[in-house]
């Protein structure tokens, strides 16, 4: 490992327009952990809308433009699992056309999302928070199937002061949000959420995290609307000591 490793954070179009918070507490987790980190004001989306629409050409652009903004970083770091999973799974196979191949194989291979690059290249076991609350935890698709990412998240959890996790049945089945699934199936999603939100009650858990913003406001959006209390978190908010902040959907009235 690296040293002192530069990161790149790849902040995500959710984070940046929804929760901000998030990209400061995955800030704050890195440095903690021993890197240190950059956020490259050109960066964008990582193309995912328009590769899962069958766009190839913009995808392929936004590609080549996300991996100039961070081609000279040690790491590439994303708080998503579906984000982290198009940088390092799906760009290299957008190109056929050398340098460019080569560039995005190097590329993916230095992507990681926040809880595996914390466990797996930092080793980091120093979470210093607490958060006294009973939490369950919602494992989204594409960092479960893509990065295998499963025991990094509870790992980090385990260090926190004061937090219980109580599993979730079926944890690992999918919310219904699946980016543009839920605009195109919208019936089919919002049973799938409406399901989700069954077993996050049946968990007894006053809080739920997860490490996708997308599912997280589509969880939090559905408990909304059925006026379950169950408060909504990112994970990273929580492992750095941010639970104090308004949950997901809440509204800030200070």
């Amino acid at each position: 490992m690296i040293e002192t490793p530069h990161v790149g954070l790849f902040v995500t179009c959710l984070v940046d327009l929804y929760r901000p918070n998030v990209g400061f507490a995955a800030i704050k987790l890195l440095e903690q952990s021993g890197a240190k980190v950059s956020v490259p004001e050109s960066q964008t989306c990582c193309g995912q809308p328009a590769y899962n629409s069958g766009d190839q050409r913009n995808t392929r652009e936004i590609a080549m433009r996300t991996i100039e903004a961070f081609e000279l970083f040690d790491y590439i770091v994303a708080p998503s699992g579906s984000c982290a999973g198009m940088l390092r799974d799906h760009y290299v196979s957008l190109f056929d056309d050398q340098p460019w191949k080569k560039r995005a194989e190097q590329f993916s291979k230095r992507c990681y999302e926040l809880t595996s690059f914390l466990t797996e290249v930092m080793n980091y076991q120093s979470v210093h928070a607490k958060f006294a609350h009973t939490v369950t935890y919602h494992d989204s698709c594409s960092g479960l199937r893509e990065l295998n990412i499963k025991d990094q998240p509870r790992k980090l959890m385990s260090q926190v002061e004061g937090l219980h996790v109580s599993e979730m049945q079926d944890t690992e089945v999918c919310c219904g949000f699946g980016g543009t699934f839920c605009v195109k199936f919208p019936d089919i999603s919002e049973r799938m959420v409406t399901d989700k939100a069954a077993l996050i009650k049946q968990s007894g858990a006053d809080v739920v995290l997860g490490g996708d913003m997308g599912c997280l406001l589509n969880i939090s959006g559905r408990l909304n609307r059925l006026q379950q209390t169950t408060k909504v978190y990112h994970v990273a908010e929580i492992l750095a000591g941010m639970g104090d902040v308004p949950a997901i959907g809440e509204k800030d009235n200070s």
